[in-house]
């Protein structure tokens, strides 16, 4: 549990500090690694959690209604985060974040990771078949470049610093808190496995519209890039891969 904590916190500071030196990676590299981080993501959520939910659960099609409930709350989600949480800043055709308010930002991601971070409890009756560890590294991956995107958006708007890195601070410690109460939760038995399962598919249709969209983004104009594809289905694997050994 600690080792979980230190990692998310120590990849979320330096996913967001690379922000404080430059506001633009190489787009090619940059784009690259966040296919990567979309498709392990999309496979993580395929072979982990969904399996996870649909096995323990008594009422299958009551699952699957609350992952698409996940789903569309992603959406919605991103009429507050413009899509920040999937590590796009949107500057391309005139868009950006300038008229974004950072501390609404701010909130909207971390309930999202908080969330997230509920994922990484260990209620018995849901993570009995996979570890997490898998799971952990597509939270991670997911989160670095969030962090990034995150800064970029509150350093464009605000000079301070000092302010920025608090924000940084909050954001990284969302995941860590999230896991934390629901582990605590878990062991006081004050929340069901049935309402771990609900918030457990509710996470993972976030998932699947986060990891989607970023795999589809990057192909815009519906051709077959070979470089992107060989990337995206790398990262799948490896989910795949992690799961089986």
């Amino acid at each position: 549990m600690l080792f979980n904590f230190l990692i998310l916190v120590i990849f979320s500071v330096i996913g967001g500090s690379l922000a404080f030196f430059t506001t633009r990676l190489s787009s090619r590299y940059y784009h690259l690694a966040l296919i990567f981080s979309g498709a392990y993501l999309f496979g993580i959520t395929i072979v982990h959690i969904l399996p996870e939910l649909f096995i323990q659960s008594v009422n299958p099609g009551l699952i699957g209604v609350y992952v698409l409930l996940g789903f569309f709350l992603q959406q919605w989600l991103e009429s507050y985060t413009q899509g920040v949480e999937h590590g796009h800043l949107h500057e391309h055709e005139g868009h950006s974040h300038s008229g974004l308010s950072g501390l609404v930002l701010l909130i909207a991601l971390s309930v999202h990771a908080f969330l997230e971070g509920a994922l990484l409890s260990h209620p018995s009756d849901i993570h009995q078949i996979n570890e997490t560890g898998p799971l952990l590294w597509g939270i991670i991956l997911h989160k670095i470049p969030a962090a990034f995107a995150l800064m970029s958006v509150i350093l464009c708007q605000n000079n301070s610093k000092g302010r920025a890195f608090a924000y940084l601070l909050i954001f990284a410690l969302a995941s860590p808190a999230g896991m934390l109460l629901s582990q605590l939760a878990v062991n006081s038995q004050f929340v069901s496995a049935a309402s771990f399962s609900i918030l457990f598919a509710i996470v993972s249709g976030n998932f699947l519209h986060i990891s989607t969209t970023i795999v589809f983004e990057s192909n815009e104009q519906h051709k077959l890039n070979y470089q992107k594809w060989g990337v995206a289905i790398l990262g799948a694997g490896l989910a795949v891969l992690l799961e089986i050994f």
